[in-house]
């Protein structure tokens, strides 16, 4: 399973901007982009000034798709896959993939709360924490549809990463498109989100110009 394993606060320096790919950290003084708001790499402060200087359609095209690509913690031919899904759907294409992105099994873990960032939620998926429609899955790209149940395992619940989660998830916000259960800690997937229930930095049209070039 290919993923990314390098420093992610690279990729927020990468895009000149704040991407929130640690969590509660990128809130914090301790966030990297804070003390070091350039590109990374020997030549980061000049590359990110003639970087700004480039207004191509290409480059702004690029820009939208990398960044959407790393917020999802998604690689490059997985989501050229999702973009081909989008296109044969009816309605808007880039509507359509991000909904796509929205219903992988680990952004769900994530927009329900549980963990900290899509890293971590990747990564209880990846360790089998989770069943779906009562099937125990580790499928971090598995993709859900409105109906779908997810429950954290029974036997899961005895680890110490879920250990008084409940009271610790429970000051956080669930997305509207999904019906979260802290007591039993399971969710159901209502409905298709909608465009202003998706991050507003994304520019999807971009992207769409970018994979129709």
């Amino acid at each position: 399973m290919a993923r990314y394993t390098d420093a992610v606060c690279k990729l927020c320096r990468r895009e000149g901007e704040k991407l929130f790919l640690k969590g509660e950290r990128c809130f914090t003084p301790k966030c990297a982009f804070e003390r070091r708001a350039y590109a990374p790499g020997e030549h980061g402060r000049g590359s990110q000034m003639r970087r700004r200087s480039r207004t191509s359609d290409y480059s702004r095209q690029l820009r939208a798709k990398q960044k959407a690509r790393r917020i999802y913690g998604v690689l490059e031919k997985q989501f050229r896959r999702y973009f081909n899904i989008a296109l044969k759907k009816r309605g808007l294409t880039g509507l359509n993939m991000l909904q796509i992105l929205e219903l992988r099994l680990d952004n769900v873990v994530y927009r329900l709360g549980l963990p900290e960032n899509r890293r971590q939620a990747r990564q209880m998926v990846s360790h089998g924490h989770f069943i779906v429609n009562d099937r125990k899955t580790n499928i971090p790209s598995m993709l859900l549809k409105p109906g779908d149940i997810i429950k954290v395992r029974e036997e899961s619940k005895k680890n110490g990463l879920f250990k008084d989660i409940a009271e610790r998830v429970e000051k956080k916000t669930c997305a509207l498109w999904l019906e979260r259960e802290l007591k039993n800690l399971s969710c159901r997937v209502l409905r298709l989100p909608e465009r202003g229930e998706i991050d507003g930095n994304l520019n999807e049209q971009l992207i769409v110009e970018y994979y129709s070039r």
